[in-house]
């Protein structure tokens, strides 16, 4: 199974958007491959506590099993929830990758640049992005920029960008070794990556990785990964609908 959950496309001004070296993107994509993963799983990984073998064959509905994951979402009854998974194909720039790979319960398999050449795409943010931060860390807020800001960002680094992958072209042409020359390259790059989890890891990322100010322990996370988390729970709500819904019910928190 295939399909794309979302893409964000946007527009970099004309002036900035083309260079004869680099390729520059301010979309990150999530997709969907692969998945085993129903509300009526997380019923039946429970029910086998008093059922048994009995509990594999079991449906009882649809208002039985809303009823029992709630009581497991409110009562912190957390592993009937890791049996499932949900597979991910995520392009994002390789800092946005990073900060998906805290989540170590996670599995991942990302393309290296020990085996194939990168491509020169690199990140730069849009129109929509806010590019200022006022606080102390932990304690701060977003703004927008200040005309210019964004014509500054992208020229600036789209100049770092070419001259990096200049670097390592010329690294690799003249025979070092692909594991070497790929230090040169800057986070902005972009990778790929497969992100497999069950419901009870990808809830506790959704916590972290949106920012909800209903939410029972609000977060401010990047706007980058914020990207990829907002791709997750779209599939995340369409595969196992009544699990999300108790998760949102009782504050976003990964029993």
């Amino acid at each position: 199974m295939t399909a794309q959950v979302t893409e964000k496309t946007t527009e970099i001004p004309s002036v900035l958007r083309t260079s004869p070296d680099i390729t520059l993107r301010s979309d990150i994509s999530v997709e969907l491959v692969d998945h085993n993963a129903s509300d009526l799983s997380v019923v039946r990984a429970a029910r086998v506590s008093t059922a048994g073998e009995r509990a594999q064959h079991e449906d009882k509905g649809a208002g039985y099993t809303e009823g029992l994951i709630k009581y497991l979402m409110r009562c912190r009854h957390g592993s009937p929830f890791e049996h499932n998974y949900l597979t991910f194909l995520i392009s994002a720039p390789i800092f946005t990758v990073r900060h998906l790979m805290r989540h170590r319960t996670w599995s991942f398999n990302e393309e290296s640049a020990r085996y194939r050449e990168l491509e020169p795409v690199f990140y730069v943010p849009d129109e929509s992005r806010l590019l200022r931060q006022e606080g102390k860390p932990g304690h701060y807020n977003y703004v927008p920029g200040r005309p210019g800001d964004l014509e500054d960002i992208v020229s600036g680094a789209s100049g770092v960008y070419a001259a990096a992958y200049r670097e390592y072209t010329q690294m690799l042409e003249a025979g070092i070794a692909r594991e070497i020359a790929r230090m040169v390259l800057p986070v902005a790059t972009y990778s790929s990556v497969y992100a497999t989890c069950n419901a009870r890891a990808l809830m506790h990322f959704l916590g972290l990785r949106t920012h909800r100010p209903d939410a029972a322990y609000p977060s401010s996370p990047q706007r980058e990964i914020e990207l990829v988390a907002e791709g997750m729970e779209a599939e995340f709500s369409r595969l196992m609908p009544l699990t999300h819904a108790a998760f949102e019910s009782y504050g976003r928190v990964s029993p």
